[in-house]
C-alpha cells in the first residue's frame, strides 16, 4: 500500500468519536483491517448496559420469579417488555452514537498544507508524504514533519514521552503526530502519516476510554434506585394485605411481582438517551456541535455566558478602518479581505506607504483570490494579519512581489506576555526591524523612545481610535546596518497606528436581550484596550456610561461587571473560579491555546470552528459559525432536553403511582384484587413504551428561553414536579377506582373496565404532558400522537380481541361500557390540561 493509499484508509478507518491522534493510535492497535473485522463485543456491551440499568434489573428479577412460580404466561409479557426496552434502547444509543460521530466529522482537524505552490486548509487525515505543512502556536501535529524552518518552535509531546514540559524545536528535527505546539510556528515536510507515525508506533501511551454516564445520567440513576425500593416495599404491602385478605399465597406473589413491573419506568434510559441524542443533533444544525452529550444537558443550566468579542459578538472579518501617521489621518473602505478598496484623505503619502508595508512584512496571513472551492476572498492564518494583508494591497501594494524583495531574516513570533511580534529583514544592503502589536506595549520603551515626540502622537491617535471601538495596532521600525535581536527590539520610531474594524454582528444586540430575559448574564471578556471594550458592549446593550470596567488582574469584580478588558487567557481561570464560587453555571467562549485550560475550567468550554485545535479539543462545544446567537440555541436545547426527561417522569411515576394505588385501596373498597398480574404487565407495556419515549421527542416550548435556568442544585424531581406526580397519580387512583366501583354496582364486567380505563387514562395522560405549541406547529412530534394511538388500540384490543383475553384474563365489553370507560379515560387528561393552561394564563398575567 503507498503512502497515498495509506492516508486514504485513516480518514476511512476513523472509529467514530476519536480524536485524529486517538484514532491513529486505534488504528495502530487494531492494524489496516481493523474496520473490516465484525463488532459483536460493541453490541454485546451496549445490550448488557440497557440490562444492567437497576430498573430493567427489577424486570428480570421479576421474569425470574414468575418463571419459578410456574406462571409463563406472565413470564413471557415480562420478556416481551424487556426485549422492547432494551431494542428501544439499544436503538437510540446507537443513533446517539452515529449522531456524535457525524459531529466529529465536522469538527476533525485540519491543516494547512502547500501544494502546487498554493496554500491550503485540508482535513489532517487526508495528509500524504512529501506534502509541506505549516503548523503554529495551538495547533495539533497532524502527522510526522521533517521540520525545514522553525521559529521559536516549542511542542507539547506529553501524549507521547508524558514529559510536561514543552520541547524546543528547530529546523532540521522531527515534529512528531499528536504533539501540540505551545510557541512559534514551524514548517515541515510529511515524512509518515497515521499507523506510521509516532504515535502509531506508541499507540499504547493514548488512553481511548469512553466516557462515563452524564451528570444527568448518574442522577437519574440514583433515582431510578430509590423507586425501586419504594416499589418493591409497597408491593410488599400489597402482598401483605392480600394474604391477610384471604388470596391464595401463588396469586398474591405474583400481583407483587408484577406491581413490581409496572410501577418503575423502565423506559427511562431510552427517553434520556433519545433526548441527549436528538438535542445533539438539533444543536448541530443550529451549528454547534456538541463534543460530548454532557454539553446537550448542561447548557440547559448555564447562567453566566463569558464571551470574547472578536468572531462572536463581531463578525470576525477584520478590516482596516483608519490609519493615522506623521502626515495625518486617513480612512479606508472596501469590506471583507478584498483588495478593492480606497484610502480617503489625500494622496498616498510616503508614511503611510511605510506604514502599509511594514504591516505587511510583519504577519504571516495569507489572502486567497476566489476559486472554484471558495466564492469569495479567503483569509488563511491570523485574521488580523490578514487585514494588514489586505490593507497593503488597498494602498497599492503587491503583497507578494513586497515580501519576496524584502525577505525575513529573523522573528520574534507574537508573545501573549509581551502582546507584540517583531520580524527582522533583509532590506537591500540594510535590515530592516520592524515591531507590531498593542500601543502600550510598541509605543513605550525599551521599544520606543517615550521622550519622542511622535511616540506621545501616536498614543493619543491610539486612544482616540479605541473610544472610537477600533481595535489598534501600533506599528514601530528601524534600519540598521547589522541585523537586530528581534527578541528584545530597542531604539525603534513609530511608523503609525491602525484602527482595525471587526463589524457587530447584527444579531449581538438582540442576542444580548435574549439572554437577558432568559435570566442569563452575558459578559464581555477581551485582550482589548477599556475604550474598545466599552464601545462594543455598549453597542450589545451589556455596558452603560458609568459601569464599571475591569481587567483581568481583578478577577474578584466578575460577579460584580460586566466588562472586562486587557485580560489575559490565562486570567480566565481566575474569573471563572470566582463565577463558579457566587453560584454560577458558566459557559466560557475561546479559540487560543492558552484558552483551553479555562475551557477545560468552565462548566461548558466553548470553542470557535476557526479557533486553534487544542481549543477544540479542550471545549464541550464547537461553535461552526463563530456567532454568540448559536450559544442562545444550545441554550434552550438543553432546556427542551431536561424538560422532555422531567415531562416523561410526571407521566411514567404518575401512572406507576397510580397502579400502586389503585391495587393497595381497591381491595379496602371491597373490589378484591383490582387487576391480575398479566394486565398489569400489560398496562406497563403499552405506556411506558412507545408513547413514553416519544415524549423525548418533544419541541421546545415557546418561553424556553423566557424563564430563568433551573437551580443547579435542583433535584431531578423538585421544582413542583414531585407534587404534579403525585397529584396526577391521585386523579388517575379516584378515576379507575371510581368506574370500577360504578361497575361492580351495575353487575358490569369491573375488573376488565378497570383494566382498560388505568390504561387509556394514562395514555391520555401522555397527550396532555406535550409542549405548549406556538402556532403552526400543532403537529410537531407527530410520532407520539402514533404512538398513542397505537396503544390505545392495543388496550382496547385486550377486550376485543379472543386470544388476547384469553392471555390476559379479561372479558368483553359491551359498547356503553366502552363508551364509559372512554369518557373515564378523558377525564384525568382533561383536568391535567385545563390545569396547566391555567397556570400558563397566570404566568403570562404576571
Amino acid at each position: 500500500m503507498t503512502l497515498t493509499e495509506t492516508a486514504a484508509t485513516d480518514a476511512r478507518q476513523r472509529p467514530p468519536g476519536l480524536t485524529s491522534a486517538e484514532a491513529a493510535a486505534r488504528l495502530a492497535q487494531d492494524g489496516p483491517n481493523a474496520v473490516a473485522r465484525p463488532h459483536p463485543p460493541r453490541l454485546l456491551r451496549r445490550v448488557l448496559a440497557q440490562l444492567a440499568d437497576p430498573l430493567v434489573s427489577l424486570l428480570l428479577a421479576a421474569g425470574a420469579v414468575t418463571g419459578l412460580l410456574g406462571d409463563w404466561a406472565d413470564t413471557a409479557i415480562i420478556a416481551v417488555v424487556v426485549c422492547l426496552n432494551t431494542a428501544i434502547g439499544v436503538a437510540q444509543q446507537v443513533r446517539a452514537d452515529k449522531a456524535v460521530a457525524a459531529l466529529d466529522t465536522l469538527t476533525a482537524p485540519t491543516a494547512r498544507v502547500t501544494r502546487d505552490g498554493a496554500e491550503l486548509v485540508v482535513p489532517a487525515a487526508d495528509l500524504v508524504y512529501a506534502d509541506v505543512v505549516r503548523v503554529e502556536a495551538g495547533d495539533i501535529v497532524p502527522a510526522d514533519l521533517l521540520l525545514h524552518d522553525a521559529h521559536r518552535c516549542q511542542a507539547d509531546e506529553a501524549a507521547l514521552t508524558g514529559e510536561s514540559v514543552p520541547v524546543a524545536r528547530a529546523a532540521g528535527d522531527e515534529l512528531s503526530a499528536g504533539t501540540v505546539l505551545v510557541t512559534g510556528r514551524a514548517t515541515g515536510t510529511v515524512v509518515r502519516t497515521g499507523s506510521r507515525s509516532a504515535l502509531g508506533r506508541i499507540a499504547e501511551l493514548v488512553a481511548t476510554t469512553h466516557a462515563g454516564p452524564t451528570p444527568l445520567q448518574r442522577r437519574l440513576t440514583r433515582l431510578s434506585r430509590v423507586l425501586g425500593a419504594v416499589a418493591v416495599a409497597l408491593c410488599l404491602v400489597v402482598f401483605a394485605v392480600g394474604l391477610a385478605s384471604g388470596r391464595p399465597l401463588l396469586f398474591m406473589a405474583l400481583t407483587a411481582v408484577s406491581l413490581v413491573v409496572a410501577a418503575v419506568p423502565e423506559s427511562l434510559p431510552a427517553v434520556v438517551t433519545l433526548s441527549l441524542a436528538l438535542g445533539a443533533r438539533r444543536m448541530a444544525r443550529r451549528r454547534a456541535i456538541p463534543r460530548n452529550l454532557h454539553a446537550v444537558e448542561t447548557m440547559g443550566s448555564v447562567t453566566v455566558v463569558a464571551s470574547d468579542k472578536t468572531g462572536t459578538m463581531t463578525e470576525g472579518r477584520m478590516t482596516v478602518r483608519r490609519a493615522v501617521t506623521a502626515a495625518g489621518a486617513v480612512s479606508v473602505t472596501g469590506t471583507g479581505y478584498e483588495p478593492a478598496g480606497r484610502v480617503d484623505g489625500g494622496p498616498l503619502s510616503q508614511p503611510l506607504l511605510e506604514l502599509a508595508r511594514a504591516g505587511l512584512l510583519c504577519s504571516d496571513a495569507v489572502v486567497l483570490a476566489p476559486a472554484a472551492d471558495r466564492p469569495a476572498w479567503t483569509a488563511v492564518g491570523d485574521p488580523l494579519e490578514a487585514a494588514l494583508v489586505t490593507f497593503a494591497a488597498r494602498c497599492g501594494l503587491d503583497p507578494a512581489a513586497t515580501r519576496a524583495a524584502t525577505p525575513r531574516w529573523a522573528e520574534h513570533p507574537f508573545d501573549q506576555a509581551t502582546r507584540q511580534m517583531t520580524t527582522v529583514h533583509r532590506d537591500g544592503d540594510a535590515f530592516l526591524t520592524i515591531c507590531k502589536g498593542a500601543p502600550e506595549s510598541v509605543l513605550a520603551a525599551p521599544v520606543a523612545d517615550p521622550a519622542d515626540p511622535r511616540v506621545a502622537a501616536a498614543r493619543q491617535a491610539a486612544a482616540e481610535l479605541a473610544a472610537a471601538g477600533l481595535r489598534v495596532l501600533a506599528i514601530a521600525a528601524a534600519t540598521t546596518p547589522e541585523p537586530v535581536n528581534p527578541i528584545a527590539p530597542t531604539g525603534l520610531r513609530p511608523l503609525g497606528v491602525i484602527g482595525i474594524e471587526d463589524p457587530l454582528r447584527p444579531s449581538a444586540a438582540a442576542t444580548a436581550a435574549e439572554f437577558a430575559q432568559a435570566g442569563i448574564r452575558l459578559m464581555l471578556i477581551t485582550g482589548d484596550h477599556p475604550g474598545t471594550a466599552a464601545h462594543i458592549a455598549a453597542q450589545v446593550g451589556i455596558w452603560r456610561p458609568g459601569d464599571p470596567i475591569a481587567t483581568g488582574d481583578r478577577p474578584e469584580h466578575a460577579h460584580q461587571v460586566h466588562v472586562f478588558a486587557r485580560t489575559q487567557p490565562e486570567q480566565k481561570l481566575d474569573i471563572i473560579a470566582e463565577l463558579q464560587h457566587h453560584g454560577h453555571v458558566v459557559a466560557m467562549t475561546g479559540d487560543g491555546v492558552n484558552d483551553a485550560p479555562a475551557l477545560s475550567r468552565a462548566d461548558i468550554g466553548v470553542a470557535m470552528g476557526g479557533g486553534t485545535e487544542v481549543a477544540r479539543q479542550a471545549a464541550d462545544l464547537v461553535l461552526l459559525d463563530d456567532n454568540l446567537a448559536t450559544v442562545g440555541h444550545a441554550v434552550a436545547e438543553g432546556r427542551r432536553v431536561y424538560d422532555n426527561i422531567r415531562r416523561f417522569l410526571r407521566y411514567g411515576l404518575a401512572g406507576g403511582a397510580a397502579e400502586l394505588a389503585v391495587m393497595l385501596i381497591g381491595p379496602l373498597l371491597g373490589l378484591g384484587v383490582p387487576l391480575l398480574p398479566g394486565q398489569i404487565l400489560w398496562i406497563n407495556l403499552l405506556t411506558h413504551g412507545l408513547p413514553g419515549v416519544a415524549l423525548g421527542a418533544e419541541p421546545a416550548e415557546p418561553d424556553v428561553l423566557r424563564r430563568p435556568p433551573r437551580r443547579p442544585d435542583e433535584q431531578i424531581l423538585g421544582g413542583g414536579l414531585l407534587q404534579g406526580i403525585l397529584a396526577l397519580g391521585a386523579l388517575l387512583t379516584a378515576v379507575t377506582l371510581g368506574v370500577g366501583l360504578y361497575a361492580a354496582a351495575a353487575g358490569w364486567p369491573w375488573q376488565s373496565m378497570v383494566f382498560v380505563v388505568l390504561g387509556l387514562a394514562q395514555l391520555g395522560i401522555a397527550l396532555a404532558s406535550r409542549a405548549t405549541r406556538p402556532r403552526g406547529t400543532r403537529w410537531a412530534n407527530p410520532g407520539l400522537l402514533a404512538a398513542v394511538a397505537l396503544s390505545a388500540l392495543a388496550q382496547i384490543a385486550a377486550v376485543a380481541v379472543p386470544a388476547l383475553r384469553a392471555l390476559l384474563g379479561t372479558a368483553p365489553l359491551t359498547t356503553t361500557q366502552l363508551a364509559v370507560c372512554a369518557a373515564a379515560a378523558l377525564l384525568p387528561g382533561a383536568v391535567a390540561a385545563g390545569w396547566r393552561s391555567a397556570r400558563r394564563h397566570h404566568h403570562n398575567r404576571r
